[in-house]
């Protein structure tokens, strides 16, 4: 579990191809690994990733064809930048919004404006997704925790503040950028229990 409050930004050293899976070697020196073992769970642009092995200044994590296919590391490439967050430990403070680090789908960056001293990013969302999707509610995107400032037909806007900015990769962003959404697990849980 995680809070979508990011800790550190890492870069995706070496990739390499397993069948149809892939391994990934990151550089996490910025996050501090010294409390971090083989089998700990670190978030990785919103992607829950097992620890398989540590390095200097890194970790290795295995990439399976699942996740490859439902999140956007299949287009990942060595020298990418990547949002990292530890697994939050129970005395933590949730300073962000319950995440599980389990993507729901890939949305798209349709727009990117300043608003005052933040910039608006307008990101277009899988249909199926929509209805979890509202207004002033949360979302998690590559791995951040963001308030949804308004809904419109196939997208939502979020504002991004200065100290996010320099805490993310959000800078790196472009029209047309694939994303990580992972929409609030209350709102899924809520579903379920209405569906029964």
């Amino acid at each position: 579990m995680f809070t979508g409050i990011i800790q550190a930004v890492g870069t995706v050293r070496n990739i390499e191809t397993r069948g149809e899976d892939k391994r990934f070697d990151l550089d996490s020196a910025a996050l501090g690994m010294a409390d971090v073992a083989a089998g700990d769970s670190i978030c990785v642009n919103g992607v829950c990733l097992t620890v398989v092995d540590l390095t200097a200044d890194g970790f290795i994590t295995d990439i399976s064809v699942e996740t490859l296919a439902c999140t956007t590391f299949a287009g990942l490439q060595a020298g990418a930048r990547v949002n990292l967050e530890k697994s939050l430990k129970l005395d933590d403070r949730l300073s962000g919004h319950i995440v599980i680090g389990h993507v729901d789908g890939v949305g798209r960056i349709t727009g990117i404006r300043e608003a005052a001293r933040s910039v608006q990013y307008n990101v277009e969302v899988p249909a199926p997704l929509k209805k979890y999707i509202c207004k002033k509610g949360s979302v998690c995107l590559d791995g951040v925790s963001l308030t949804v400032n308004e809904v419109a037909a196939t997208e939502f806007s979020i504002n991004i503040i200065p100290h996010t900015l320099e805490m993310t990769i959000f800078p790196d962003y472009r029209e047309g950028t694939a994303i990580n959404i992972e929409v609030d697990i209350i709102a899924r849980y809520l579903e379920g229990l209405m569906q029964t």
